[in-house]
């Protein structure tokens, strides 16, 4: 699968945080597999486009949800 080749190329990167910041970066990582499919439609000649994709829809979508729960406690 070409998300997990690409995400294998972050390994060192991800290795030398914290532990912490090592348990945030991995549930980074997560977001692109739950789009995979999705992001696979995209034509880009640069092959980390879809992932960085993936990862900011996933936050907007959390942004989005964290504004409604907002809203609704007001």
């Amino acid at each position: 699968m070409v998300v997990e080749v690409e995400l294998d190329r972050y390994k060192k990167f991800r290795d030398v945080l914290s532990s912490e910041d090592r348990a945030i970066f991995e549930d980074m990582l997560n977001q692109c597999k739950l789009y995979a499919s999705a992001a696979s439609t995209l034509a880009s000649p640069v092959k980390e486009v879809p992932l960085i994709i993936s990862m900011l829809f996933a936050q907007h979508k959390k942004i989005v949800e964290l504004e409604k729960r907002l809203a609704e406690a007001d």
